[in-house]
């Protein structure tokens, strides 16, 4: 028998298909770099299995150990209240089950490889880096922490790398809008601009964020990170330090 703790990866959830299907190819290459590794999906909203189906699954095939890793890339509301509430009362009901949640994925530098990644794909050469502003757009959050996050993201990417500047922007509850701030690189006289959604999975935000970067007529557009290789590292390298530091992220002795 696998001795590993399961890992459960939460996700929020969709209506947009595109949202499933990139959780689940995320998921089978997350398999494919630790075969034997049992991997569930669990959904907050929207879409099923939802996350404590999937515990009373586990729970129900004698799994005593699990990892919940949120698929996030912030600590915002989700991540501080709507997951470990989940988690709790889920605990509470499956005494035997003993579960701890993950750190999200953010910051890491394994983001910024495949936002990068992303990027090349959109058609960015790296001689043109110098050139180039880049509009990192996040899906946005109310809470403070998480837009502070995302700066400190911006102005790290820009000062380890050669972008010729990089901004942030949110595609609902905060400020800039995507379009606006690839007007606002326009107005400082950066010769091309490039938006980065620095989000996971297609859905109604992320396309907020397209359409503000076709309305301000950006010269590139890179497609969500999906099942990029560097997320699915990025997970395991949560999982496996949650796994390792049995001090952190207890629910449920």
């Amino acid at each position: 028998m696998d001795m590993r703790p399961t890992l459960l990866v939460i996700a929020h959830g969709s209506r947009d298909p595109r949202h499933a299907a990139t959780v689940s190819a995320l998921c089978t290459r997350v398999r494919a770099l630790r075969p034997g590794l049992r991997v569930e999906v669990g959904y907050l909203d929207f879409n099923a299995p939802r996350v404590p189906r999937v515990l009373e699954r586990l729970s129900a095939d004698g799994v005593r150990d699990v990892v919940a890793l949120p698929l996030l890339l912030t600590r915002a509301f989700h991540a501080k209240c709507d997951i470990p509430a989940v988690l709790r009362e889920a605990a509470s009901r499956l005494p035997l089950l003993h579960i701890r949640q993950a750190d999200v994925l953010g910051p890491s530098p394994l983001l910024i490889a495949a936002l990068e990644r992303r990027l090349e794909e959109a058609g960015l050469r790296p001689g043109d880096r110098s050139s180039t502003g880049v509009v990192l757009a996040s899906a946005g959050s109310s809470d403070p922490e998480a837009i502070a996050v995302i700066a400190e993201i911006a102005r790290e990417w820009r000062r380890t790398a050669d972008w010729c500047a990089v901004r942030p922007a949110f595609a609902s509850a905060s400020l800039p809008r995507t379009a606006d701030a690839v007007r606002a690189l326009r107005a400082e006289g950066v010769g091309r601009v490039a938006v980065a959604p620095y989000v996971i999975a297609p859905g109604f935000l992320p396309d907020q964020i397209a359409a503000g970067a076709r309305e301000a007529r950006a010269d590139l557009l890179a497609p969500a990170l999906g099942p990029a290789p560097e997320i699915a590292r990025l997970l395991l390298q949560r999982y496996l330090f949650t796994q390792c530091d049995r001090s952190i992220g207890t629910l449920c002795a």
